[in-house]
């Protein structure tokens, strides 16, 4: 048995303060609400917000979303690929950068994400009641002060 054991008490402590698991746990629940939500359209919480990073004017390179989305290129890459066999989002090399790649949603990927919308707005107003009091918008600050 070691010698450096952390007593329980100090578990209770960081369980009932720590951020990090506090986030993650909320991170995983509302993960779970939004992916119910968007299920019957084929699609997780994390396709969502992806092809919603996609919907701009011009393509985004891979580096701009994977910042974006906090993820690195690898991770991307793998979570573009069904979403590509799918027909919802096309990949080409840049054309000022060959080493580039850019990321385009096609017209299904589009339609689909439509789709998703009303989905999307009820799951945000039913989370937004759980929140009670707090504000979305100042959570929504605090969060990204930590990211």
């Amino acid at each position: 048995m070691s010698k450096r054991a952390v007593p329980f008490t100090t578990t209770i402590a960081v369980r009932d303060s720590c951020l990090c698991l506090h986030v993650q746990r909320a991170a995983r629940a509302l993960a779970r609400r939004y992916d119910d939500a968007l299920r019957p359209l084929g699609l997780t919480s994390g396709q969502f917000s992806l092809l919603m990073s996609l919907n701009r004017p011009e393509p985004p390179t891979m580096s701009s979303v994977a910042n974006l989305l906090a993820m690195d290129r690898t991770t991307l890459t793998a979570a573009l690929k069904p979403l590509e066999r799918r027909g919802l989002v096309q990949v080409t090399v840049g054309e000022k950068d060959r080493r580039s790649r850019l990321m385009t949603l096609t017209p299904a990927g589009l339609d689909l994400l439509a789709d998703a919308m009303p989905a999307w707005h009820a799951t945000q107003a039913e989370t937004g009641l759980l929140l009670g009091e707090t504000d979305p918008a100042t959570l929504i600050e605090a969060l990204r002060a930590l990211s």
